[in-house]
């Protein structure tokens, strides 16, 4: 069963998703950046039958140092371990999802995708469009993680030889300023540096393009058709990008950036690269530019 067989797109829909239920592993990545623990109280109260949870702090980012950003990304052997103890293998078609309108679901899609898994999509409209179609809801705790085969052998996820997506760290973005095309998926409130309730530095990174994750999305929750999202980014482009320039996504922590990533890819423009640690580790060095209301500030 293959991405392309399964999975024409990074998306699927909810009465697409139905028809497969029982042969794809689904993961529950519903979060709340001001209540770590509200995501996973959501999961136990509704979610997709036989669906996992995955925690955005616990399963998707590494351990914090104060100088790496909010949600640090594990090593790949660490993220590989965690999807192999759910059983998935290189085969497996994998579906995420939150009630956020993807908002943390396109950081498990990116991840996935970043080990070198292609069988994997969003659920477009998340848990909201599957319960308002009238499919079915589990409660409770989740699965027996089925981390064992049949032969009883640990399942270790098989990583490719290279990332299956391009990332660039705080040195290469800022060594590329000029060389770039960086989107920052955050509210354009906290782009301009009006606020900053997340970081202790506000603004944005010098050269920066606001593109907030949400404009992504129709009013129902679901993302844009790929035609609309192409026009978007090729307005995007008109106003001060320039589409011949490598683009890199950014926003607060390495999140909601994947979010525009996806939406790159479903308006067909591939696979664009990510600024992981993005701006709670950028701003985290005094040394590293940042703009605020059109002042620079730094070096």
């Amino acid at each position: 069963m293959s991405r392309q067989d399964v999975f024409p797109t990074p998306l699927i829909g909810a009465d697409v998703l139905s028809a497969w239920l029982g042969r794809v592993v689904l993961i529950d990545v519903s979060f709340d950046l001001a209540d770590g623990h509200a995501g996973e109280a959501a999961y136990r109260s509704a979610h997709l039958p036989g669906a996992f949870y995955a925690h955005l702090e616990r399963d998707l980012s590494a351990a914090k140092t104060g100088r790496n950003g909010r949600h640090p990304l594990p090593t790949r052997e660490a993220f590989a371990a965690t999807v192999g103890a759910l059983g998935i293998r290189a085969d497996t078609p994998v579906v995420v999802y939150d009630r956020q309108g993807g908002m943390f679901a396109a950081r498990a899609w990116w991840m996935l995708r970043w080990l070198g898994h292609r069988a994997v999509a969003l659920l477009d409209g998340g848990l909201p469009t599957w319960q308002a179609l009238g499919y079915a809801l589990d409660s409770g705790p989740g699965p027996v993680v089925a981390s064992m085969d049949d032969a009883g052998l640990r399942i270790c996820y098989p990583l490719s030889a290279e990332p299956g997506m391009p990332t660039l760290d705080a040195d290469a973005v800022q060594a590329g300023l000029h060389q770039h095309t960086l989107i920052d998926a955050r509210a354009p409130a906290r782009f301009r540096g009006d606020i900053e309730p997340l970081d202790p530095v506000a603004g944005h990174i010098p050269g920066a393009l606001n593109r907030p994750f949400q404009d992504n999305l129709a009013v129902d929750g679901r993302f844009l058709s790929a035609g609309q999202l192409k026009a978007a980014f090729d307005a995007l482009w008109a106003r001060t990008g320039d589409l011949r320039l490598p683009v890199v996504h950014q926003c607060g922590s390495g999140v909601t950036a994947c979010h525009n990533l996806l939406a790159m890819a479903v308006a067909g423009f591939g696979d664009t690269a990510l600024y992981p640690g993005s701006w709670s580790e950028w701003c985290a060095d005094p040394t590293r530019p940042v703009r605020t209301c059109g002042v620079s500030i730094g070096h």
